[in-house]
């Protein structure tokens, strides 16, 4: 994780499913966006299909701090959904970009 300490974690998650899987994989995203949303630090937990590709999707994820996260990723519906969408997509699990918030004092500089 590249956050710091204290921090929001921020990171998108991207899967492909399988052929003839798409709705399934959309119906199952479906239900764990209810239960993750339900989660005290979770902040944000938006998900898309590409609009070229509806068999690929992209979850965008903001958690209050590292805790927040470390009580998602330890969620029992969580391996549950985990061991399912692994039946269910190309990729050997979901890929994830961590990503880390710029400053908002960075000046252009010419």
């Amino acid at each position: 994780m590249a956050q710091i300490s204290g921090q929001s974690i921020v990171l998108y998650a991207e899967f492909t499913a399988r052929p003839g899987q798409s709705e399934v994989v959309a119906a199952l995203v479906a239900d764990l966006a209810k239960k993750v949303r339900q989660e005290e630090g979770n902040l944000v937990f938006d998900c898309y299909r590409r609009s070229d590709d509806s068999s690929r999707f992209f979850v965008y994820e903001v958690y209050r701090d590292d805790a927040a996260f470390q009580v998602h990723i330890s969620s029992e519906y969580g391996a549950v959904f985990n061991a399912r969408l692994q039946e269910l997509i190309v990729e050997p699990n979901s890929v994830l970009t961590f990503l880390t918030t710029l400053p908002t004092n960075l000046a252009a500089k010419s």
